[in-house]
């Protein structure tokens, strides 16, 4: 390899959690272009024929015994038909995957297919996970065609007959292990083969090596074994098919009664295809099966997974592929899904099933996984005669609105799909789906394209596709074709034909077989806008009266109603959310109050609402919904809306619809006879009168609290109450499909209103209060006069209610995205929410399936917090303005704010005077406080006599286990942020960056201090000589603002935020006026331009990218430990066991509670959950997967005092973190006026004359903590424990208190009070332990290089060529990270030129700095480039390749991201979202999928091909320019930001040339070549995109041109 000989690793303390090199276990044989070899053993890695040193058991993974409940696989579906679906059961099964087939168009079968399949799959265990073991894969499998030769040869050496191929269906079996269990499933199955005519031939125990199963899979290691029957009474295939899955699901149904019936389950049952599986490692599953082995397993294609769950207790029917389908992604929608297909059940009909449509009922189950479901439904419609392209098709829809392309060249496409959407609600989410019915195999790719799915083509006719290039050896000279599958596109390999069709040619297929588009216009309508109202329809004291009975504050009607009404968008708010859960509260809250939205994190991304809008859609389908299976003009008869907001105009449009029936239903109940019952028996009544209507033939149920007139007597029903009931009491009695739900309420008025709504059932409202309250406003002589002023921007009567329904709408549109859901179709009744407050009853009746983890209030007590709100608007002394609860800004007498004046003053007097009186005080005053959080419902018993304090651990030891919140630089002043982290350094706790980067002149310690001033830092005082302002944690967030190599190699922990406490599943905001100059210079952005950080990191859409982010960052500096901030919501415990797996060293889990510097206000109030849960969950769960000794566990949202910090130890949190206390304790005053820029103490504005007031020195914070800790110590002391490693995790020592709640009595505990055993290790010692590795990796070959070495020492030239597989990640991260320890970014000044050849597994290139010179001869998979910050990557394919370059897909997808400088030189097409965030990088690309130029920030961007939809989205800075050959390119570009232009400036003309001169000479680009040549042709025909900041630079302007070089004038903004 090297000129040097052999290269040995150097040895380092290895964590026993190290990430285990992956191809482990056996030894796996790769070769690529050079032949060069790489061998890969569990137990001593070789790498290039070198033994390396740390390769010892710790290096790869230790097993550690733990006591670990195991549950059974419970996967057979249930019965009942009633039964809505529960939210925990879906919550306990998550993953995601690496998947690939292969497929041989001559229909011709070989072993050769499944060996390919099988290194392939060895080389995808990257992608997958392991138990706590690390030996127990989480799933890994083949599908093929079934193997008659090698069955045959067993049959006939048993003295057996052969198998008639054409009539016997081949069953792959788990069945009981217990030999008496055993033969009770055998008699089962054989009795109900018998009732249904089919012969059974004869059993086959599966010959496998038990040997190879790791520890956890062994233990619920089935009895593997094959039946074979004959199927003589039907003659097709499609017949025998249909049979052979009728006495499956009869089976299945008899056995769910058993008390081994979870442990029977069919891998496969068919005449055509094979399925073995289990919970193994890719390199075992072919040690396990020996079958496998066997040279007479046969196949012309093979499906491969691996699967990545992140719940580690094993299950072996949740290993992949299922019987039809292969799934690496997460379905977001499934609750939905699962509850609409319960729904269907009753109308299910087809002639084939010959009227035995009720025994094949369910066609989903909740206990099994979101991949498992789906291939059920999949199944069901395949097996019901659609080819599986139409079925996928209908499951998962592209976006094909906004689709220019397919709207002009594929009409009948769009019909399709247009058809469809009101028949099947999209399973939504990321999903890259393998699919087979042996016939045909294929592969799709979900609406926004959020995995990975690249496929070539040899010359031999062999298809490959697959997550990840690279996983096979490969000539390139026969390679024919390369690509990639991009959002919603399709590709199938037809074996019987041995055709392959790409996307249209599948989709046209399907499209052309029934005349949709003459359905569609004969019988499809919609309801056609109507005019808002331009006159009231109340008087003032009317409208009053309505807005007390139905629960408006003045807050809801001036903050939101009339904020929305004139600014068309969601109010901002700042600092968190420090009230009272609404079941904790003293005040009464609306219903809506005890629902908190879902988001998503880590499993699955939110997507974007704002730059990648045009895959998202609000319309919705009003009607019937006939059955499924049977195609025809009736199922196109449906009402479309634009919108589920519908005016009066619209919804009186839909009342006369005769077509539809509508049937008004109205929501009161009566109390004239007493409150006690009351509301259940008006909710029996509704649902039977919605019953009674719907079989009457209502197609819209029209729920209304309208009345001419209120009555004292006659409240009305909770609107989401009433709405959940009714939607449940259909789904139960069959009847859902019948009909749809609209809602005509005065109770509606925020986005989340709304959300709970159409998430419980409604499918559109019509909030007339709301409307009216709009009208109200506009015609006031308040808003009159300030109109008139110019104090507030002019809008008519009707543009102001056309403004709260447009926020109503984004609105909803980011409710759907931040749990990755594209279409409200979808949202629709899928019940994505959590309850706190409401108990089984409630639940049970309206909201059945959702989460109430600690129940709550019955009907008779909501019906008195209704009353309660519905009296003030008949009370005699009834005020003449409507109350402010203060649920938002604090105000004396409204509701209980943590935060409030009083607990400001009481600290900040304590820690400015050092004074413990003052403390004490402060502790009292927090001891007093009303209930806040539910924390405050415990309190602490012992088992042990009080010791004295001064036997307990010091303070300074308690302290660092201490950190603060992540609030970036620019969200607070500098002042603060510097405040914060020299007082952490000085205790030796841990400061969080923010997402915002950091000033280098902060990573020396200050030794040029006098009086407490230093001229380094001259802004604050109180400064010592040893002080440092670095932070010791430094985050990494959506955005990559700030972050370089530089950066990540100065910290000593990186932290990757997937979410934040105050807006779970959104991106951080900068408003415009806090981004100064010196804000600006950090983030590599604008003055005075608004920063927005994209709502999914584009590099973690799924559980295995998070593990590639925490490989990248343990790459690039693998001293610091790396840590994932989480936000409480249920399912979190399985969401941070993957994060375990995923090899991070810390789990942050932050309450809904925390603070921010600008969010929406329905953001920070309705979504997340309280941290005491999801503390109590993750650490739980992570005990019983026996991962709680991997990771720190740190919990932070609305720390204040020891008392918080005891509570939560004793709850299993290791460190502790505290966010707004720490700005308090600096001067903070709560003013809550964060995001305006007016913070009066300087704490959160950029104002150069408000930071001047900035009241804080570091002494006040560091003595805010020795006081905590002193608390901690007396309370330790007074338990009688020494330190606080004894009481983590001790929830023995908790007890509820005696309180009594104003509104329930019934909240239960008993969950946080749960214990489930204690981790095995001390918390010291999981906190003290070695930074997890990433194993041994290529670059610590390189790094020892004598070459190398000297290079970077002496700042020389080396140049090296290497050989590469996709299992090498992340290649040169290390390096640079090496280079920027030592000399920053921008100071090496030595040249590494290396040639990588073959091809390069994902973060090629990442985090590269100036002087590193790489270049790959081969192909690179996701994320190249990276981070990158100089330097440059040229990446080509091989000589003599038997494709086009050009045409050909060559990297993968979001490459460049968050890029800081550097130039990337590609010979072929890139995948989508190239160039997302780049900040000042310069690319050459000749082709690229969608959202090219996302969010781009600065830098340059050629595009010598064409490119995908969506182009320069959000792109603010930088510059780029697109080639158009042929005119397609306008529609396309996102021109919400960017102008259009030709080529005109000659300095523009000048950069444009000179980059494709250097892209020619440096990649030998055949199509740069042409372009140069004939360079006065092709200028004309591209074009140049320019963000206003751009708009006066030479490059854009020829105005500005003169004389001016090519100098780089990026003005970067975001």
């Amino acid at each position: 390899m090297a000129a040097s000989g052999v290269l040995l690793l150097q040895k380092h303390a290895v964590s026993p959690w190290s990430e285990r090199r992956r191809c482990p276990s056996t030894v796996k044989l790769l070769q690529n272009c050079s032949n060069r070899i790489l061998w890969a053993t569990r137990r001593n890695f070789v790498y290039d024929g070198i033994r390396l040193r740390n390769a010892s058991p710790a290096a790869i993974g230790t097993v550690v015994p733990v006591e670990c409940s195991h549950s059974e696989s419970s996967f057979q579906p249930s019965q009942s038909q009633s039964q809505t679906v529960k939210l925990e059961d879906i919550l306990a099964e998550r993953g995601a995957c690496g998947v690939g087939f292969i497929a041989n168009l001559r229909n011709s079968p070989s072993h050769s297919i499944i060996q390919d399949a099988l290194t392939a799959l060895g080389c995808m265990e990257h992608r997958g996970g392991c138990s706590a073991d690390n030996d127990s894969g989480d799933g890994a499998g083949l599908m093929t065609r079934i193997p008659w030769y090698l069955l045959n040869d067993w049959l006939n050496k048993q003295g057996l007959p052969s198998l008639d191929e054409a009539n016997t269906g081949v069953g792959m079996v788990f069945l009981p292990r217990e030999e008496q269990d055993n033969q009770a499933a055998k008699a089962i199955m054989n009795n109900i083969f018998e009732k249904e005519g089919l012969k059974v031939l004869g059993w086959r125990s599966v010959p496998v090596n038990a040997l190879v199963v790791g520890y956890y899979a062994k233990e619920t290691l089935p009895s593997i074994e094959q039946v074979f029957v004959k199927v003589a009474k039907e003659n097709t295939t499609e017949d025998i098919e249909r049979e052979l899955y009728i006495s499956r699901k009869l089976i299945e149904r008899a056995a769910e009664v058993e008390v081994w019936g979870n442990q029977l389950y069919f891998c496969s049952f068919s005449n055509q295809t094979i399925v073995y599986k289990g919970m193994l490692r890719s390199e075992v599953l072919g040690q396990f099966y020996l079958d496998l082995q066997n040279e007479l397993y046969i196949s012309s294609f093979a499906i491969y997974h691996r699967r990545y769950s992140t719940n580690t207790s094993p299950r072996w029917p949740l290993a992949q592929p299922m019987r039809f389908l292969g799934h690496n992604g997460e379905i977001n929608t499934i609750q939905g899904n699962l509850n609409w297909m319960r729904s269907r059940e009753a109308s299910i009909k087809a002639p084939v099933w010959r009227g035995r449509e009720s025994e094949i009922c369910p066609y989903g189950n909740a206990k099994a996984s979101d991949s498992a479901n789906l291939d059920s439904v999949a199944e069901l419609l395949i097996r019901s005669g659609r080819s599986p392209e139409e079925a996928l098709m209908i499951l998962v829809p592209e976006a094909y609105k906004k689709h220019p392309t397919l709207a002009i060249k594929y009409p009948e496409v769009v019909d399709f799909y247009e058809y469809y959407k009101g028949q099947m609600e999209a399973w939504d989410g990321p999903a890259l789906l393998l699919f087979s019915d042996g016939k045909t195999v294929g592969a799709c790719l979900d609406r926004n394209g959020l995995r990975p799915a690249r496929y070539w083509r040899t010359k031999d006719d062999i298809v490959y596709v697959a997550s990840e290039v690279g996983v096979l050896p490969m000539d390139e000279s026969k390679v024919t074709m390369k690509g990639r599958l991009g959002p919603g596109m399709m590709i199938a390999v037809d074996l019987e034909k041995g055709e392959v069709y790409e996307n249209t040619g599948v989709k046209r297929r399907v499209a052309m077989g029934n005349p949709y588009r003459q359905w569609l216009d004969e019988n499809s309508r919609s309801v056609k806008n109507s005019k808002f109202l331009a006159s009231t329809l109340m008087d003032g004291e009317t409208v009053l009266r309505n807005q007390q009975a139905y629960g408006y504050s003045s807050e809801d009607v001036q903050m939101v109603i009339e904020n929305m009404a004139s600014q068309g968008k969601e109010p901002t708010f700042c600092m968190g959310d420090d009230i009272p859960l609404a079941v904790l509260s003293r005040k009464s809250h609306m219903l809506y109050d005890y629902f908190k939205q879902r988001f998503a994190q880590v499993t699955n991304p939110a997507i974007d609402p704002l730059r990648e809008g045009l895959v998202m859609s609000l319309e919705v389908n009003l009607g019937k919904r006939e059955n499924i299976l049977e195609v025809g003009p009736q199922n196109a008869a449906q009402v479309t809306l634009s919108s589920p907001v519908l005016n009066e105009g619209e919804l009186d449009s839909l009342k006369k619809d005769l077509y539809l029936k509508p049937c008004a239903l109205p929501i009161f109940f009566d109390i004239s006879k007493g409150l006690d019952g009351s509301l259940q028996k008006a909710i029996n009544r509704l649902c039977e009168a919605a019953d009674e209507a719907v079989r009457d033939g209502s197609q819209i149920l029209i729920l209304s609290d309208r009345a001419d007139r209120l009555e004292p007597t006659r409240p009305a029903i909770p609107l989401l109450l009433a709405v959940g009931a009714v939607h449940q009491h259909l789904i139960q009695n069959g009847l859902r499909m019948q009909t749809s739900i609209v809602a005509d309420s005065a109770q509606c008025f925020s986005t989340h209103h709304f959300a709970c709504l159409i998430g419980y059932g409604a499918s559109a409202v019509c909030p007339y209060l709301a409307l009216e309250t709009s009208r109200q406003w506009r015609l006031s002589t308040k808003t009159v006069n300030m109109m008139r002023n110019g104090k507030m921007p002019t809008v008519t009567i009707e543009q102001a209610q056309k403004n709260f329904c447009k926020a109503v709408e984004s609105g909803l549109l980011k409710i759907l995205s931040k749990m990755g859901i594209s279409l409200l179709s979808s949202y629709c009744g899928a019940q994505i929410f959590e309850i706190y407050g409401l108990g089984k009853e409630v639940v049970d009746l309206s909201f059945c399936g959702s989460v109430s983890q600690i129940g709550g209030l019955n009907l008779d007590e909501l019906a008195r917090e209704s009353l309660s709100f519905w009296v003030k608007a008949f009370s005699e002394d009834t005020a003449k303005r409507l109350e402010n609860f203060g649920f938002i800004q604090f105000r004396p007498g409204g509701e209980y704010h943590g935060n409030n004046p009083e607990m400001s003053k009481l600290l900040h007097k304590a820690v400015r005077q050092k004074n413990e009186n003052a403390f004490a005080v402060y502790q009292q005053h927090l001891a007093n406080r009303p209930v806040n959080v539910l924390r405050d419902l415990l309190e602490f018993k012992s088992d042990r006599p009080p010791i004295p304090v001064g036997r307990v651990e010091d303070a300074l030891t308690i302290i660092k286990r201490f950190c603060t919140g992540g609030m970036s630089l620019g969200a607070i002043s500098r002042e603060t942020h510097e405040a914060i982290a020299i007082a952490m350094n000085r205790v030796g706790g841990k400061s969080n960056s923010g997402e915002g980067g950091e000033d280098p002149v902060r990573w020396k310690p200050l030794s040029d201090v006098v009086d407490g001033y230093s001229p380094t830092l001259p802004h604050l005082k109180g400064l010592q000589n040893g002080d440092t302002a670095t932070s010791a944690i430094k985050q990494v967030a959506s955005g990559r603002f700030g972050v370089t190599p530089t950066f990540l190699v100065n910290a000593e922990q990186l932290e990757i935020k997937i979410a934040q406490g105050a807006k779970p599943g959104e991106g951080g905001q900068l408003p415009g006026k806090k981004v100064s100059a010196y804000i600006a210079r950090l983030r590599n952005s604008k003055p005075g331009v608004p920063l927005i950080s994209p709502p999914p990191h584009h590099d973690i859409y799924s559980i295995e990218d998070l593990a590639q982010l925490i490989f990248d960052l343990h790459q690039v500096n693998p001293k610091a430990k790396v840590s994932v901030k989480l936000v409480a919501e249920a399912g979190i415990g399985t969401v941070a066991s993957g994060v375990a797996k995923g090899n991070a060293d810390v789990i942050q889990i932050s309450g809904h509670d925390g603070g921010t510097g600008a969010s929406p206000i329905s953001s920070i109030k309705h979504a997340g959950g309280p941290w005491e849960l999801g503390l109590t969950e993750t650490h739980q769960t992570l005990i019983e997967n026996g991962l709680r000794e991997r990771v720190v566990l740190r919990v932070d949202g609305g720390f204040k005092s020891g008392v918080d910090v005891m509570l939560a130890a004793a709850m299993g949190a290791d460190e502790y973190g505290f966010g707004s206390v720490a700005m308090i304790a600096t001067g903070c005053v709560m003013a809550r006026i964060c995001h305006t820029n007016n913070c009066p103490v300087g704490v959160a504005s950029q104002r150069e004359e408000l930071r001047a007031r900035f009241p804080g020195v570091p002494g006040d914070l560091v003595n805010l903590f020795l006081y905590v800790a002193e608390e901690v110590r007396g309370i330790l002391a007074e338990l009688g424990y020494e330190k606080l490693d004894d009481i983590i995790g001790r929830t023995d020592l908790l007890r509820p208190r005696h309180i009594s709640l104003m509104k329930t009595q019934q909240l239960d505990l008993s969950y946080i009070l749960s214990n489930v055993g204690l981790p095995k290790w001390s918390s010291t010692k999981i906190r003290e332990q070695e930074v997890h590795t990433n194993g041994p990796v290529l670059d610590d070959i390189l790094l020892v290089d004598p070459e190398i070495s000297v290079a970077i020492e002496k700042e020389s030239l080396v140049r090296k060529t290497v050989n590469i597989y996709n299992v090498d990640r992340a290649v040169c991260g290390r390096i640079a990270g090496v280079i920027a320890k030592k000399y920053g970014d921008t100071g090496f000044a030595g040249q590494l030129d290396i040639t990588f050849v073959g091809s390069a597994g994902q973060s090629f290139g990442c985090f590269l700095t100036p002087g590193m010179n790489i270049r790959l001869v081969g192909e690179a998979n996701d994320y190249v480039g990276k981070g990158m910050a100089g330097g440059e990557i040229v990446i080509v394919p091989c000589e003599n390749t038997g494709f086009i370059p050009e045409d050909s897909t060559i990297v993968g997808n979001t490459c460049l991201y968050g890029a800081t400088g550097g130039q990337l030189f590609v010979r072929g097409k890139a995948g989508e979202r190239f160039s997302v965030r780049n900040s000042l990088a310069e690319a050459v690309v000749e082709g690229t999928g969608d959202h090219c130029c996302e969010y781009m920030t600065g830098g340059c961007v050629v595009v010598l091909g064409k490119v995908g939809r969506n182009v320069a989205a959000g792109m603010t800075g930088g510059l780029a320019y697109l080639l158009d050959e042929d005119d397609t390119l306008i529609p396309k570009v996102n021109k919400e930001i960017v102008k259009i232009q030709r080529v005109v400036a000659p300095v523009g003309q000048l950069q444009l040339k000179q980059l494709i001169q250097a892209h020619v000479e440096r990649s030998g680009s055949t199509k740069g070549s042409a372009i140069l040549q004939e360079w006065e042709k092709f200028l004309p025909m591209f074009w140049q995109l320019v963000p206003p900041s751009e708009e006066d630079t030479p490059e854009a302007n020829a105005e500005f041109g003169g004389d001016r070089t090519l100098e780089r004038i990026s003005l970067r903004s975001a």
